[in-house]
């Protein structure tokens, strides 16, 4: 299963979706391992137009960010358990440490980051509102994080 758009084929399907006069929602991450957390975000996500992209950072990306240690699960496993999930319409991975290049290529109407940002945080909010697209902060579901998860497998819980 090839779950992973390239940036061209993301670009040229962007495009069919403005022109069908869609809403287009966009937001990224590492998603090492999937939670609850990580589930009702991307529903809510989907939820504030009609397509979801997702900016996935391949493993490079999250070692810089993360650590050695990280990611535990390679990018296309991970890419294939998003995939795979009815909230989101398209997966794209980068490289770089922030989706800025992405989000410009892409340019949705909507850019989506999780509890812990605001909108003056969020990388890519600037052209994306210069643009006139909206900026989302959602919500964490409280008690989930990956890092919580891994902490929890390593003490045996």
């Amino acid at each position: 299963m090839k779950a992973l758009w390239s940036l061209s084929k993301a670009c040229k399907q962007r495009n069919i979706w403005k022109e069908e006069g869609l809403r287009v929602v966009f937001t990224n991450g590492c998603f090492d391992l999937l939670h609850p957390g990580h589930i009702t975000y991307l529903q809510d996500a989907k939820n504030l137009g009609d397509v979801l992209l997702l900016g996935l950072n391949d493993d490079a990306s999250i070692q810089r960010l993360k650590g050695p240690s990280r990611p535990l699960n390679p990018l296309q496993d991970r890419a294939c358990m998003l995939w795979a999930l009815k909230s989101v319409d398209m997966v794209v991975a980068f490289s770089e440490d922030t989706p800025l290049n992405l989000i410009t290529a892409l340019m949705p109407d909507v850019l989506v980051k999780g509890g812990d940002y605001s909108v003056e945080t969020i990388v890519g909010a600037e052209e994306v509102m210069q643009a006139g697209g909206h900026v989302q902060v959602i919500p964490f579901l409280e008690g989930y994080s990956s890092t919580r998860l891994i902490q929890r497998i390593q003490a045996g819980v």
